[in-house]
């Protein structure tokens, strides 16, 4: 399930990124492999917002929103649609094979799988009593948000369909087949404002989408595998992972088969609506786990027949399209019966387990979503002493804090091994054999520190390491029989973290004793 909804993830970022590149190329000339590879960048842009706060987020979203809305409404005033003729297309029609593939497209980029996951987490974000008035509030708000999101996306895409009708149908062209040609067509046609009004409106949906696909991504992974990463990594992550096609169609097909990778993203993700809105029925069905807030009787049935007929259109375009793979002369025959036959199978019995399983099982069972634990019940403890203490110094001027913290942890009872590493180049190079000037002068230092707190009362041993600090750290802890190990952070961060590197972070993932950090 995991896995599903991060393929739906990919397929609409992988659209975005087609679309924005389409757009660039459109408004700018930029060819579309250079469009593409640009896309990867707005991974800074969203981390930029992110550090900006929601509210920031929040208005660039509704900014963006705004500028489609827009461009395809100037973009309707141009093309003047007879809009007796428009109501009519409401009317449904008799669909053959490819205009199913391209009406499944449409479900998909309307109703995106994830976006289910993300609109269910979102309503329990907002800051209400925990009362039934208070989730009756939080529900309807959440109704009134998904129908405009939701009518939004419908009328993007209805505004597409019209407006391919009204500019090249009713001119005569019938055989418009990329987003290139359409925007050329509609400059002949209509004038320069309006491929270019249709260019924005392409850029401004690919960078809405970055925000929605990343929050959702979060979602999936932390509910499915109870994992939390940094957002701008889980951005980062879904947007390499969606270039890579893009990059490999351009390569091999060459940039007229993107408007077709287009098409088949929104195909995917309608393939994938079936294995988000079934359990999301279940769970909205089970008067155990929602209570008062179980669905009625006619949204269960109206949920069940959406499912249904989704489901069925799906399974009905996957049918034709293998019977047409077979069916065409080639090699490829062998692909389709060891690899596409037996994933299309696969998928099947997981659709059909996924809707059967819940009437099988109790709901009784739940598991806590949360990627972390809660608290421990614990008896009363001894406080732990630590006999054996290593301390690593670096002669920067923090040592004393440093000295001070451990001595404090272990007392005049405790044994101290004071650690140091030379990491000149020499040291780098040569490891134990270096013994150049810096290495000199770090012994005669530690010797130091030793003979006056051994005339203190206290236990000291030395140990002189080479080499990367983290990884000769980790290697002495796991030799010596140590309890504690107490280190000192130099208290930089962003560009110097890159340009110096941190060794309490390396070291603390490398060890399994306790770590005291002196800032």
């Amino acid at each position: 399930m995991y896995i599903l909804a991060e393929i739906a993830i990919a397929a609409c970022d992988l659209a975005e990124i087609v679309g924005m590149a389409i757009g660039l190329n459109l408004l700018f000339g930029l060819p579309l492999i250079w469009g593409i590879s640009l896309t990867a960048l707005d991974t800074i842009l969203f981390l930029f917002l992110l550090n900006k706060g929601m509210r920031t987020m929040e208005v660039f979203i509704v900014s963006l929103v705004f500028i489609i809305g827009v461009s395809f409404l100037v973009e309707m005033f141009i093309v003047s649609p007879v809009y007796s003729d428009v109501m009519q297309g409401f009317i449904p029609s008799k669909l053959n094979n490819s205009s199913l593939y391209i009406a499944i497209g449409i479900i998909g980029a309307t109703v995106m799988p994830h976006n289910l996951y993300l609109h269910s987490s979102l309503v329990q974000t907002r800051k209400i009593e925990r009362t039934s008035a208070g989730i009756k509030s939080a529900i309807k708000m959440n109704l009134f948000d998904t129908t405009i999101a939701l009518n939004l996306a419908f009328f993007v895409n209805a505004a597409i369909l019209v407006l391919a009708a009204a500019a090249f149908y009713v001119n005569g062209f019938y055989h418009v087949a990329e987003i290139q040609d359409a925007s050329q067509l509609l400059e002949n046609l209509f004038g320069k404002a309006a491929p270019t009004f249709f260019a924005i409106a392409l850029i401004a949906a690919g960078q809405s989408s970055t925000i929605t696909g990343t929050l959702a991504g979060q979602i999936v992974m932390e509910g499915h595998l109870n994992l939390r990463i940094q957002p701008w990594l889980r951005r980062l992550m879904t947007r390499l992972l969606a270039i890579a096609p893009a990059m490999i169609t351009i390569v091999y097909f060459g940039e007229e088969a993107l408007g077709s990778l287009l098409i088949l993203s929104q195909v995917v993700l309608s393939l994938q609506l079936g294995f988000a809105i079934i359990p999301l029925i279940h769970f909205n069905s089970d008067k155990k786990l929602m209570k008062e807030f179980t669905i009625k009787t006619w949204v269960k049935i109206l949920a069940w027949l959406s499912a249904a007929i989704i489901v069925y259109l799906n399974i009905h375009l996957v049918v034709n399209e293998i019977k047409g793979w077979i069916g065409a002369e080639g090699e490829n025959k062998i692909v389709v019966y060891t690899v596409v036959i037996p994933v299309a199978l696969a998928c099947l019995v997981l659709l059909a387990y996924i809707f059967v399983h819940p009437f099988l099982s109790s709901s009784t069972k739940r598991i806590a979503q949360l990627p972390h634990g809660v608290a421990i019940d614990f008896a009363e403890f001894d406080v732990i002493a630590y006999k054996h203490i290593a301390v690593a110094v670096d002669f920067s001027g923090h040592d004393q804090q440093i000295i001070s913290s451990a001595l404090h942890q272990g007392g005049k009872s405790a044994t101290y091994t004071f650690i140091h590493i030379v990491e000149s180049a020499a040291a780098l190079y040569l490891g134990e054999n270096s013994m150049d000037y810096e290495t000199q002068i770090d012994k005669v230092s530690l010797v130091k520190y030793q003979e006056k707190l051994k005339a203190l009362g206290y236990k000291v041993n030395i140990k002189i390491s080479h080499g990367n600090a983290a990884s000769e750290i980790i290697k002495i802890i796991a030799d010596l029989d140590i309890d504690l190990l107490v280190m000192g952070a130099h208290g930089h961060k962003g560009l110097k973290d890159i340009i110096f590197g941190t060794t309490v972070d390396s070291v603390r993932h490398g060890i399994k004793i306790p770590l005291l950090v002196v800032n």
